[in-house]
């Protein structure tokens, strides 16, 4: 009897195992049910991104009369007295490159006397009427139509202005031998100033006009500032040559 009551405890032993065993069975295969639609998941987001990336719009750049709403752009520039008979000879140096390389339009309104520029709808772009009234401005200031022209090409250069009175308050005389100095004899000294500094120098009465880049203007309006304040040419020459050996071991 001990026996069997033995036999029967160790027969229910094992089927309570057995029990338990198919039991956990079924949370197995939940779990890699569970794993196979995570990644079935993942691999749709993969998917669905790879499409969304593959419909991403791609926008072409805007042109110059879109930028502004299909509006068109106007620039004027007055024409001074003086400048009036060399831009009526100059006229054509002028309007070619601003016409067909700037593709912007250019009139001269004889009533206001003054330059007017307009965009069209295949200027390629707005800063090219910009560049244009820039350009067109340099030659009323005196600028040769050669050296002006460079504004239409390069980005970096511009046209600085200013008088003598802001360097140095004279009068009479002392303001005649102050323009003689910036001149030179026959302009030797402004030509010495222009070809070291690459820049381009117009006296105009009282105000000067310097078109260069900012480090070369800056260091042309040093030596015509030394120049006004009574410095000697040699003295002038001198720190010229220290100045642009300097800017030629930089560059």
């Amino acid at each position: 009897m001990d026996l069997g009551l033995m036999l029967l405890s160790q027969e229910l032993q094992l089927i309570e195992i057995i029990s338990l065993l198919f039991a956990q069975r079924p949370g197995l295969n939940m779990e890699s049910e569970k794993g196979t639609t995570s990644m079935e998941i993942e691999k749709g987001q993969s998917g669905a991104n790879r499409v969304s990336s593959a419909l991403k719009p791609n926008f072409e750049p805007l042109k110059a009369h879109e930028i502004s709403n299909g509006q068109v752009q106007f620039r004027k520039v007055s024409v001074p007295p003086h400048r009036y008979t060399p831009l009526k000879k100059a006229w054509m140096e002028i309007y070619s490159p601003v016409y067909e390389q700037m593709k912007v339009d250019i009139r001269m309104n004889l009533k206001g006397r003054k330059v007017e520029l307009k965009t069209r709808s295949d200027t390629p772009d707005i800063s090219n009427l910009q560049k244009s009234a820039d350009f067109v401005h340099a030659f009323m200031l005196g600028f040769d139509v050669i050296d002006a022209v460079a504004l239409l090409r390069l980005d970096e250069l511009y046209v600085e202005s200013f008088e003598i009175k802001d360097v140095k308050t004279l009068r009479g005389e002392h303001l005649s031998r102050a323009i003689g100095r910036l001149s030179g004899k026959g302009g030797k000294t402004k030509f010495a100033i222009e070809n070291s500094t690459k820049t381009r120098i117009v006296i105009a009465d009282t105000k000067i006009h310097i078109l260069g880049s900012f480090a070369n203007i800056k260091i042309a309006r040093d030596s015509l500032c030394s120049l006004i304040l009574g410095s000697p040419a040699g003295k002038v020459y001198s720190k010229l040559r220290a100045v642009t050996s300097r800017l030629a071991e930089r560059f």
